[in-house]
C-alpha cells in the first residue's frame, strides 16, 4: 500500500487532511475505531505527537471520539450524546428531554433555484423533501421543512421515515452513509402562518423563532437544507460561544 506522507506544514494539519479524506473515503466507519496513534504515526511517516495534535483537534471539531481505555472512534449520530449537538432547544426548566420525531410528508421534487443554491445542485435536479413536526413532552414545539439532494437520500420514503426510532441524523448515517459534520444557521424572528399555527397548534401571529440550516457532510458538501420554525414558550435556543 502507497504509504502517504505529508510536505508542507503544519505538518498536524496535514496529517488532519489525511485522516478525513479516509473518513470520507469510507475506510473507518462511523462508531468504529480508528487506527492507534503508533500505526497511524507510521501510515503516514511522522511522529505520533503529531498524530496526536492531530487526533486532539478533530476530537475537538466532533469527528473523532476518545473513549479512555478503547482507543479512538469515529463520531456516529447513533451517540445519544451527539443528540444536541445539532438540537440547541432547552426547556426553560433546564429538564432536557429526547424529543419525538412526527413525519408528516416525504415527497420527490425538481430543485427550485433558492434549493439549488443551498445544496450546490442545479435547478431542476431531483431532491427529496421531508416536513416533520418534533414534540417535547407530547407537544409540538418545532415543524421542519427539509431539502435533501435526490441523488444521496434514493430510497427516503416516508414510510423508512415512520418506522425509524432514531434521530434523522442517525437515519441519514445508517442507511445512507451519510454523516454530518457541521452546519451554519440564520436565525430571526417571525410571525406564524396558518400552516404553522395549525401544526404547532398556536394562534395565526403568534411570535415564533425561524431557524434556517445548511449542513455539510465531509469535503464541506451541503447535503441538506432545513428550515424550521420553534415554539419558544417553554424553550430557549442555547448556543455555547468559546
Amino acid at each position: 500500500m502507497i504509504q502517504e506522507s505529508p510536505t508542507f506544514s503544519p505538518l498536524y494539519r496535514q496529517i488532519k487532511g489525511l485522516i478525513l479524506q479516509a473518513l470520507e473515503a469510507g475506510e473507518w466507519r462511523p462508531g468504529q475505531v480508528i487506527p492507534s496513534e503508533q500505526e497511524l504515526a507510521g501510515r503516514y511517516n511522522v511522529s505520533q505527537g503529531t498524530v496526536r495534535k492531530a487526533i486532539d483537534e478533530m476530537a475537538a471539531d466532533n469527528l473523532l471520539v476518545r473513549k479512555q481505555g478503547k482507543g479512538t472512534y469515529v463520531a456516529s449520530h447513533n451517540d445519544p450524546r451527539a443528540l444536541f449537538r445539532f438540537l440547541r432547544l432547552v426547556p426553560i426548566d433546564g429538564e432536557l428531554s429526547s424529543p419525538i420525531s412526527v413525519p408528516l410528508e416525504c415527497w420527490r421534487a425538481k430543485a427550485g433555484p433558492e434549493a439549488a443554491r443551498m445544496l450546490d445542485i442545479r435547478p431542476g435536479d431531483p431532491i427529496t423533501i421531508v416536513r416533520r413536526l418534533l414534540k417535547f413532552a407530547h407537544k409540538p414545539v418545532v415543524i421542519d421543512e427539509i431539502y435533501l439532494p435526490g441523488e444521496v437520500f434514493q430510497g427516503l420514503t416516508l414510510e423508512v421515515l415512520q418506522s425509524w426510532s432514531g434521530s434523522l441524523y442517525s437515519l441519514f448515517e445508517s442507511r445512507f452513509g451519510l454523516r454530518m459534520i457541521r452546519a451554519q444557521e440564520s436565525i430571526r424572528a417571525v410571525a406564524a402562518d396558518r400552516s404553522a399555527s395549525e401544526a404547532l397548534r398556536v394562534p395565526e401571529g403568534k411570535p415564533l423563532l425561524s431557524v434556517e440550516r445548511v449542513t455539510y457532510t465531509y469535503g464541506d458538501k451541503p447535503v441538506e437544507w432545513r428550515r424550521g420554525l420553534y415554539l419558544t414558550d417553554e424553550h430557549f435556543y442555547l448556543n455555547e460561544l468559546s
